[in-house]
């Protein structure tokens, strides 16, 4: 699962991201339309089907009301629950579903999500997610709700068949050894915008070393980067570059079996070097990684 690329403090985004991604995609899975139901707002809701359809004389208002929508979504919700589905739905979700842009005006926000990439059938076939869709938000007692959206949209190469390459992905012909660990041996990066952190480490914001083992120290290093990235509204799956530092690389099994906890197809590049680290430090971590 993605955590939210927003950080809890950004209480606009932070929300809106945990409404249209989280909860949607939970809801979703599970088939239950009670854990979003107080998303929408009933009055004036409208929803446009754009059928993926470049020319907008072809869409068509197909849910005129939240009732109509509800009716589709528990039936597609249905429909993907009798599918056998050839990998973890939930985690396919997720790892398709971008949310990063918002703008906001006041009580209302418009809301730019876009979905890159497959989902694998049981049987090897695939289902491919390239659309997009405006949600329209507004601020109701507090809290973000969703007024109406505009769905199904294509993307901006104007073609399905033809989707605009994923942010980063492994050539076809890309090969390995068998030994090979947690990393992808080459990635082609379509340029968006680039975000480099500094190599983190197992430190707290006082600047104490935390962890006296390698798996301690990783798994903290991992999340010093995981927050490092949010703030730039990124998250460990838009990383497509990482260089370790170790001081002992006989610790390479034990930070690889926590390392490759953290990551999910196509995994970063990687390089590995041993090398003298300050006070306790175990392991250092810098990170490449590129937003859309």
């Amino acid at each position: 699962m993605k955590i939210n690329p927003f950080p809890s403090h950004n209480i606009d985004h932070h929300s809106i991201w945990e409404m249209l991604v989280y909860r949607d995609i939970k809801a979703f899975v599970a088939s239950d339309w009670s854990m979003i139901a107080d998303d929408f707002i009933e009055e004036g809701f409208m929803g446009i089907d754009a059928g993926k359809n470049e020319n907008p004389d072809a869409w068509n208002l197909n849910f005129p009301n939240l009732e109509s929508y509800k009716i589709e979504w528990l039936e597609q919700a249905k429909q993907s629950r009798e599918t056998e589905w050839g990998e973890d739905l939930e985690a396919a979700l997720f790892r398709n579903t971008i949310l990063r842009d918002i703008e906001f005006r006041g009580d209302s926000a418009l809301v730019h999500k876009k979905f890159f990439g497959h989902i694998t059938k049981a049987d090897g076939s695939t289902v491919h997610t390239f659309w997009q869709t405006l949600y329209r938000c507004r601020m109701i007692d507090g809290s973000w709700k969703i007024s109406g959206f505009c769905g199904y949209l294509p993307h901006y190469s104007g073609s399905v068949t033809s989707p605009p390459l994923p942010l980063m992905h492994i050539p076809e012909n890309a090969v390995q050894h068998k030994t090979a660990g947690p990393y992808s041996p080459v990635l082609a990066v379509n340029p968006g915008q680039l975000v480099v952190i500094s190599g983190q480490a197992a430190i707290d914001m006082e600047g104490n070393v935390i962890g006296d083992t390698i798996e301690e120290q990783t798994a903290h290093t991992l999340e010093n980067c995981r927050r490092q990235l949010a703030v730039a509204g990124c998250t460990l799956d838009d990383v497509f570059k990482a260089t370790i530092y170790l001081k002992d690389l006989s610790d390479w099994p034990r930070f690889n079996a926590v390392y490759c906890n953290y990551f999910s197809e196509p995994l970063p590049v990687r390089t590995a070097v041993e090398t003298g680290l300050l006070s306790k430090l175990l392991v250092e971590i810098e990170m490449w990684a590129v937003t859309s």
